[in-house]
C-alpha cells in the first residue's frame, strides 16, 4: 500500500476516511491508523496536521459544527415559507444524517474529546458561540440552538404563537429526533414518522396556515 500519498487537501481527506470508518466500524476502531489506512496515506501525515489524534478528532468534530452552522443560516432565512412542520422535519433527517449520529456517538465515547470541545470559543452563525465549560453534548447542542433559531424567526413572522417557548420546543425536537433516528444500522425512519413528531411537538405552537 502508498505511504507517501500526497494528498491534495490532507485535512479534507483525513476527515472523509474518518468518517468512513466511524460509519463502517464504529466509534471505538477509529485511530490514527485506521485514518491514515483508509486515505491511503503515511501515518506521519495526520501528524503534521494535527498535534495529536484527540485533536484531529475535536477539529473532526468542529467542522461537523460548522456544517451545522450553515444549514442553520439556511433554515433561519426559509422562516415565512413552506410548512413549519415541513421545514423541521427536513433540517431533523438533515441534522441526524448517518455520518451526524456516527459523530455524536464519538463524542458520546471519548471524555478527553468532549473535554476538549467544550473548550472551544467560536462565533457561530446559530447565535450560540460555545463557551469555555459549556453543558450539553457537542452537535447536539448547536442543532438544538438551530432549531431554536428557527422557531423564533417563524414566532417574528407570525407563524408560531407569541408564547412559545422555543427552547424547550427545540430540545424537545432534538431530543425525540435522536431517539427516532438512533440505532437503526443505517436505515433512516420514513419521513412521514419524522413529520408526526414533529407535527406532535409543535402542535399547540404553531399557528394553523403554517403546519
Amino acid at each position: 500500500m502508498p505511504t507517501g500519498v500526497a494528498l491534495r487537501d490532507a485535512r479534507e481527506q483525513l476527515f472523509d476516511a474518518a468518517e468512513r470508518v466511524l460509519l463502517r466500524d464504529g466509534p471505538n476502531a477509529l485511530t490514527s491508523r485506521a485514518v491514515t489506512t483508509e486515505a491511503g496515506c503515511a501515518k506521519g501525515v495526520l501528524h503534521r496536521h494535527f498535534a495529536d489524534f484527540d485533536a484531529f478528532l475535536a477539529e473532526l468534530v468542529r467542522d461537523r459544527i460548522r456544517r451545522i452552522d450553515h444549514q442553520s443560516a439556511a433554515l433561519r432565512e426559509s422562516a415565512g415559507t413552506g410548512t413549519v412542520v415541513q421545514s423541521l422535519t427536513d433540517a431533523l433527517t438533515t441534522v441526524f444524517g448517518s455520518v451526524a449520529l456516527a459523530i455524536i456517538g464519538l463524542i458520546t465515547s471519548r471524555d478527553e474529546l468532549r473535554a476538549r470541545l467544550r473548550q472551544t470559543d467560536t462565533p457561530r452563525q446559530t447565535g450560540t458561540p460555545r463557551q469555555t465549560g459549556a453543558v450539553g453534548v457537542p452537535v447536539l447542542t448547536e442543532a438544538t440552538a438551530m432549531i431554536a433559531t428557527y422557531l423564533a424567526a417563524e414566532r417574528d413572522a407570525g407563524r408560531v404563537a407569541a408564547d412559545a417557548d422555543v427552547d424547550t420546543l427545540a430540545l424537545t425536537l432534538i431530543g425525540s429526533g435522536h431517539l427516532l433516528f438512533a440505532g437503526r444500522e443505517g436505515t433512516p425512519p420514513e419521513a412521514d414518522a419524522v413529520r408526526r413528531v414533529v407535527g406532535s411537538v409543535i402542535v399547540g405552537a404553531a399557528v394553523d396556515d403554517a403546519r
